[in-house]
């Protein structure tokens, strides 16, 4: 009987302990919490299989243990100390405020597969082809603007586009 107690308190020990750390340490479902909910099941079938008032007697204190932990350490504001504290206050400009316009010549600073950069009159954007890669160092023209996305074409393809309009 005393072995019992003793897998029963170590279960259930580990399970709180998993559980916790699952909720206030790690982000996300990790083996933590799979672990800790294995625990816990395991605890407390183990518990019952003892006998139905170790059964509940387990299932009770580890409710109760597990509360008074979980509301101390909400209330103790300890894990305020490795929070994160960071306030973003930057924002994203957007090509219009930038003053691009339809028409401006620049010039590809990476290879757009579609989606590159580009520099216009020395402002840096993220620029898209619309439907060609378009190489490192290739002179565009902006042909659209939508929303945050410029779209270019090459220049050697738009002024073929041109010709061809033209004849």
């Amino acid at each position: 009987m005393a072995t019992d107690i003793i897998i029963i308190v170590f279960l259930m020990a580990a399970a709180i302990f998993l559980i916790l750390a699952e909720i206030f340490l790690l982000p996300g479902i990790t083996i933590a919490g799979i672990g800790g909910a294995l625990f816990a099941i395991g605890g407390v079938a183990y518990a019952y299989a003892v006998g139905i008032m170790t059964g509940n007697i387990t299932l009770g204190s580890s409710i109760v243990v597990f509360a008074g932990i979980f509301l101390g350490l909400l209330r103790q504001n300890s894990f305020n100390r490795i929070a994160l504290k960071t306030d973003i206050d930057s924002t994203l400009s957007s090509p219009k405020d930038e003053n691009l316009q339809i028409g401006d010549e620049g010039i590809t600073l990476s290879r757009l597969a579609p989606i590159g950069k580009a520099r216009f009159h020395d402002i840096t954007v993220e620029a898209k082809s619309t439907n060609d890669f378009i190489d490192e160092n290739t002179p565009v023209v902006i042909i659209r603007i939508d929303g945050y996305n410029v779209i270019v074409e090459s220049k050697t393809v738009l002024s073929q586009h041109i010709n061809n309009i033209n004849t």
